[in-house]
């Protein structure tokens, strides 16, 4: 809502209609001898062989996957094999003009777009460049198995062999592969030639691709990126999330010079007319022509063009006009590239779904004998030509089948010892003050001239005084102030770091965290993104697998649904299915709500706990806000940071001195004690800590139960030496969080605490959350949310009768037990 926009009701009133202009259909026209001019013999032989590479390599894993065997070589493949076979043209012909710089994202079917990105890269690498990265990469691990037996004399060709090789011991899942095997079919990338992750979910990097060309904009980094998805994706949310994203007017419109235009970004549909078994022209879509779709996103109507995905040339040429168009700012782009599979959506497909017929009419147009032929045709080869270039790659092909399927050449990795890879590759648990060390961060003002700031300096750092008397809140640097410190402080150490989300710029963030930002950053590193939680997690994944960090915020923990993918196939897992070649130094702010009823105020941490690959923090204090907010944006692993809103104001009452002005860390994974105590450990996450204050001094005051009080404030990791020295001591816990109770994180922990300290326990651990309900309206959410009461009474019935006491809310094990039955 930036306040220079006036929308003017005159304006958006008047009467008229809206214009689209015509989008190009197939018209390239030019033959090879015309191309000649553009082309040389040794370009259009390169082109032919490249092609003839991809489909020889995936013949080769389709027999393989169908049959056990190829040319003698016999293996068994459980795999997945999405083949491509039909689309090389596609493949190449984009590729052909893309430069190193240029990074393409995929789909699950990409092992052809792999290949062709990676011989254009060694085309135009210099050879003491591709040695280099040869030998640098994994420690030369996959060179020294191809340099022993190379097919040719020259380094491109040594490169040649390592690409195939490395690709397909990747799809073999041997630790030789580009990716440890970590990545196999569907998510093999090789990023020293510019290919990035391909996707197993269908459109998955249609949002992640927009924040991979995000990163290059705002870092003025070189290049494009390239977004490739197939035509079924169209209908997928992080597609559609993502374009519109990409299509924001702010890049346009408000963001200063140099960082003015549209995103250097093209997404490309390889339109193969399938998804799966469905076909998207006249039965699961209704485009018609699927470039139709970017004539609703812009003005420009992402200057969208069907090309003829079976000509190679008809690809370069428009790959080559759209990067024309990127340059001046005007992207982004949308492609609908048309092409066809032969094969199944897999090789256990059949195609039932089409007829025989259709197949063989395409192979009649086959792309790779299609273009031989008008190559022989225009004279620049012969047939005799083109069967040696066959026989040459099919040795290629062979020789790199041979070692993949070698155990003692290519090993499977051993994930069954100590320290495996995945152990070591889960989290990359670096710390880095700044992902680019050669830039001076972009700010508009100094710190210290920061009108927060600057009012921050009239308030106590503490909630008490200096005679040791409780001060009103908002007289009191708060939890929100204690985050807006450390996020204030980071923009002026990473120049990568940028925040977006619903309402961050000019708003201040929804809950007033980010209130002071507006006037320390130009727009470029602050700014509202469109309400699509899928695309704000997609494209600060895409961010930082190009090397920045985002910042970025879902409001209300509830809006984790849309986000789901995103959070939970995407943001986790490509740090270990690189093999640990990849950082992933997101952090994602939600907040836990109260007040707001059944869809704005549930605690989900349970559900990023058990998502292996996440890191999960819920600080209650100011002093941890801030503390964790700082090792959260220094680490290289995903956070999710949990917040409560209703501590946002609430002043630091129980760190001696309050919240320092300066840097700290508040180390991940370890809790700490609030209150000491000897009876009873009650150890709570987020909000409720000060709720179990309150019943641990009403316990001691009523009951004389002595309650030692623990602040998880991390989920994963989570250290529980200190749990257990206090269970140790008091033999008996009680865990409380705000998540309903059903699936809570605490049960977990109350697991690992009985397993860990069994002889220990007088009684068992019990749990107490929410309500397995709604969340009811805010005038009643005190029987639904753990309030003292819920807590006392969990005490007595389940731990250690108090004297006198009366049970204030059904909770016998009978009635847990019939509950329980019931659903509840």
């Amino acid at each position: 809502m930036p306040k220079n926009q006036l929308v003017d009701p005159q304006q958006m009133r008047q009467s008229g209609y809206i214009e689209f202009q015509p989008i190009p259909v197939n018209q390239y026209k030019k033959t090879i001898k015309q191309e000649l001019t553009r082309y040389s013999v040794d370009d259009l032989m390169r082109i032919q062989r490249d092609m003839t590479l991809i489909r020889t390599f995936e013949t080769m894993l389709n027999e393989i996957k169908l049959r056990g065997t190829w040319l003698g070589i016999e293996y068994f493949h459980a795999g997945p094999a999405h083949l491509s076979m039909g689309q090389e043209a596609a493949a190449v012909g984009q590729a052909f003009h893309l430069n190193i710089d240029d990074h393409i994202y995929g789909s699950h079917r990409s092992h052809g777009e792999i290949l062709a990105k990676g011989l254009s890269a060694i085309q135009k690498l210099d050879d003491p460049m591709l040695m280099k990265i040869m030998k640098d990469y994994f420690g030369g691990e996959c060179l020294q198995i191809v340099e022993k037996d190379a097919s040719g004399t020259s380094v491109k060709d040594l490169a040649i062999d390592f690409l195939v090789y490395g690709t397909l011991a990747e799809i073999f899942g041997r630790q030789t592969g580009f990716n440890k095997g970590m990545g196999g079919s569907m998510h093999a990338f090789f990023p020293p030639f510019g290919i990035f992750p391909n996707n197993a979910i269908v459109g998955g990097s249609g949002d992640i691709s927009v924040g991979a060309a995000l990163y290059k904009k705002i870092n003025q980094k070189p290049g494009i990126v390239i977004g490739n998805i197939g035509d079924a994706s169209s209908a997928c949310g992080p597609v559609w999330e993502g374009i519109c994203f990409a299509a924001m007017d702010q890049f346009k419109k408000l963001w200063s010079e140099p960082y003015r235009g549209g995103l250097p970004l093209i997404i490309n549909f390889m339109n193969n007319f399938y998804g799966m078994g469905g076909q998207t022209c006249g039965e699961t879509m209704g485009w018609q022509f699927l470039a139709r779709l970017g004539a609703g996103v812009n003005p420009e109507q992402m200057h969208a063009e069907r090309v003829d995905g079976y000509n190679p040339l008809a690809v370069a040429d428009a790959i080559l006009r759209k990067k024309e168009i990127i340059a001046k700012g005007d992207g982004p782009v949308l492609l609908d590239v048309v092409t066809y599979r032969y094969s199944g959506h897999s090789p256990s497909d059949q195609s039932s779904y089409r007829e025989k017929a259709e197949v063989e009419a395409w192979q009649a147009h086959d792309p790779i004998s299609g273009f031989a032929k008008d190559l022989i045709h225009a004279k620049v080869c012969t047939q005799a030509d083109i069967d040696t270039l066959h026989k040459s790659i099919e040795t290629i092909i062979y020789k790199a089948c041979k070692k993949a399927v070698d155990l003692s050449i290519s090993p499977r990795p051993d994930l069954k010892k100590a320290n495996c890879l995945l152990d070591q590759t889960m989290y990359s648990n670096q710390k880095v003050e700044s992902l680019d060390v050669n830039r001076k961060p972009e700010t508009l003002i100094s710190i210290t001239d920061n009108p927060r700031i600057k009012g921050l300096a009239d308030k106590s750092r503490s909630a008490y005084d200096a005679n040791g008397i409780r001060l009103k809140d908002n007289k009191c640097v708060g939890y929100r102030d204690a985050l807006f410190e450390a996020i204030l402080d980071r923009f002026y150490v990473d120049p990568t770091l940028v925040a977006y989300g619903e309402e961050n710029r000019d708003w201040g963030g929804a809950f007033a965290v980010y209130r002071g930002l507006t006037e320390a950053l130009p727009y470029h590193r602050l700014f509202n993104s469109p309400i699509a939680e899928g695309a704000i997690i997609g494209t600060a994944c895409g961010y930082a697998l190009e090397g920045g960090r985002p910042l970025v915020e879902l409001m209300y923990c509830d809006f984790m649904g849309r986000a789901g993918d995103e959070l939970f196939n995407q943001l986790c897992k490509w740090q270990s299915m690189s093999g640990g070649l990849l950082k992933m130094p997101v952090v994602v702010r939600v907040s836990v709500g109260s007040k707001y009823g059944a869809q704005h105020s549930q605690d989900w941490t349970s559900l990023c706990a058990h998502i292996p690959g996440l890191k999960v923090v819920f600080p209650a204090t100011p002093y941890d806000a801030k503390g964790m907010m700082y090792t959260a944006l220094t680490g290289t692993d995903p956070v999710i940071f949990f917040e409560s809103q209703r501590t946002y104001g609430i002043a630091e009452e129980f760190v001696a001195g309050g919240v320092p002005t300066g840097y700290y860390e508040v180390p991940f994974g370890k809790p700490a004690v609030r209150k000491q105590g000897k009876d009873l450990t009650i150890l709570t996450i987020g909000a409720t800590l000060y709720r179990a204050i309150q019943a641990a001094k009403q316990l001691e005051t009523q009951y004389g139960l002595s309650c030692e009080v623990i602040d998880a404030r991390s989920l994963v990791p989570f250290d529980y030496t200190l749990v257990l020295e206090s269970v140790k001591k008091t033999r008996k816990i009680l865990l409380v969080s705000d998540a309903c109770e059903r699936g809570s994180f605490l049960h977990t922990m109350a697991s690992k605490i009985t397993q860990f300290a069994f002889d220990e326990l007088d009684a068992p651990p019990v749990v107490v959350g929410a309500k397995n309900w709604i969340t009811p309206p805010d005038e009643i959410e005190d029987s639904f949310f753990p309030f003292p009461a819920d807590m006392i009474d969990a005490i007595h019935e389940h731990i250690l009768p108090l004297k006198g006491y009366s049970v204030q809310r059904a909770c016998s094990v009978q009635e847990l037990m019939q509950r329980s039955a019931n659903g509840l």
